[in-house]
């Protein structure tokens, strides 16, 4: 974390700008004064400070999945790489793991609640339609000065929340943003389809973003949607087209659907060619990425892009054998087991990609600053 806030921030631009002071009934002018006018800063940068995830204790293995549906662990395992996952006890919400992600998050920056200026939850599973689930975590976390908003990007969630919240800071809006991948997905896949709830798992991680000086922090991105692609992953009823109704249930249209042949086809070319993107528009090279984190839906995706990527194993890194498939949570809860095995270290070059339904994807490259 940088030193001081004018280290920071880099330098203050200084303007003068005149305000009327008085207006004179008998006279003809107005009265003005000049007035020097601080402007927004000339150069600043927004990075992490502080990164936590929450995982629910309930695990659920490929043997109790055989025991749910027709499957195997070694079905299981060959075409996913996930060998279990973590599922939300009775009464837990999507809300309980955002916040426990974003406390986490707190300490490991150094900062309290009572400094965050916004709140980002990034999630498909929010408890309900409104109020938003960043609402819900405000309060929760106790974070009573921070604005809060809920993002929908699916999978890529996290580092769109992440472009988001950098904005805010390099522009001077805010100064500390916490951005949040939180999911439920064990409460919309449906348990009897064998193809798609293997795949996914309940989790969060958050992290904390500041300013930072100018060049360091998060350098780029890359964000993208192709919307004709909407159809392939989604959850066709509960919204204004196909609103709840004894129809839309007894059809199981409430629960998650998935043309994974279609996915997983645009999934390795889409993380391909926005990590090649974002690191285009950084001024790196692929040689320059210390750790390669991307989201983790498939060890057959991940593996097909780092070698699309020519990526070496050691910079790349995979935990979806732990949780499987968790969404906008899944990017956060790799960097922070990443950060915690070592795989990389202050001033380390990071490229962050994800990809989901809408069809959209989203990149990053940053240098780690904490």
């Amino acid at each position: 974390m940088a030193s001081s806030l004018k280290s920071e921030l880099g330098p203050l631009a200084v303007t003068s700008r005149s305000w009327p002071v008085e207006q004179k009934k008998s006279g003809r002018t107005t009265k003005t004064r000049t007035v020097p006018h601080r402007t927004l800063p000339l150069e600043r940068g927004a990075g992490i400070y502080g990164i936590g995830s929450y995982v629910p204790e309930r695990v659920l293995t490929n043997a109790d999945l055989e025991k749910l549906v027709e499957t195997s662990d070694e079905w299981i395992v060959t075409r996913t790489g996930i060998s279990e996952r973590r599922i939300l006890a009775e009464g837990e919400a999507t809300s309980d793991l955002a916040a426990g992600a974003a406390l986490r998050a707190l300490d490991h920056a150094g900062l309290t609640a009572q400094d965050l200026d916004l709140v980002i939850v990034a999630t498909i599973t929010p408890d309900m339609p409104f109020p938003a689930c960043s609402n819900l975590v405000q309060e929760r976390i106790g974070a009573r000065r921070a604005a809060a908003f809920d993002l929908n990007a699916a999978c890529s969630g996290f580092i769109y929340g992440l472009a988001t919240g950098a904005q805010f800071i390099r522009n001077g809006l805010y100064r500390h943003v916490l951005v949040i991948g939180a999911e439920a997905l064990s409460r919309v896949v449906n348990w009897k389809d064998r193809t798609t709830c293997v795949l996914f798992g309940d989790g969060a991680g958050a992290a904390v973003l500041g300013p930072v000086a100018a060049g360091e922090g998060m350098l780029s991105f890359d964000l993208g949607s192709d919307g004709s692609g909407a159809g392939l992953l989604c959850m066709p009823a509960g919204g204004s087209r196909l609103p709840a109704s004894a129809e839309t249930v007894a059809e199981m249209q409430h629960y998650l659907r998935m043309n994974g042949s279609e996915v997983f086809k645009f999934a390795v070319r889409a993380m391909e060619e926005s990590t090649r993107r974002a690191v285009d528009r950084a001024g790196l090279t692929l040689d320059d990425i210390d750790c390669f984190i991307a989201h983790q839906a498939n060890l057959r995706i991940l593996d097909a892009a780092a070698r699309r990527l020519e990526l070496p194993p050691e910079k790349v890194f995979n935990n979806v054998h732990k949780y499987g498939n968790t969404s906008a949570a899944s990017v956060p809860i790799a960097m922070v087991e990443a950060l915690a095995e070592g795989r990389f270290k202050r001033d380390d070059t990071l490229a962050l990609v994800g990809f989901g339904a809408g069809l959209s994807w989203a990149s990053t490259v940053m240098t780690w600053t904490r």
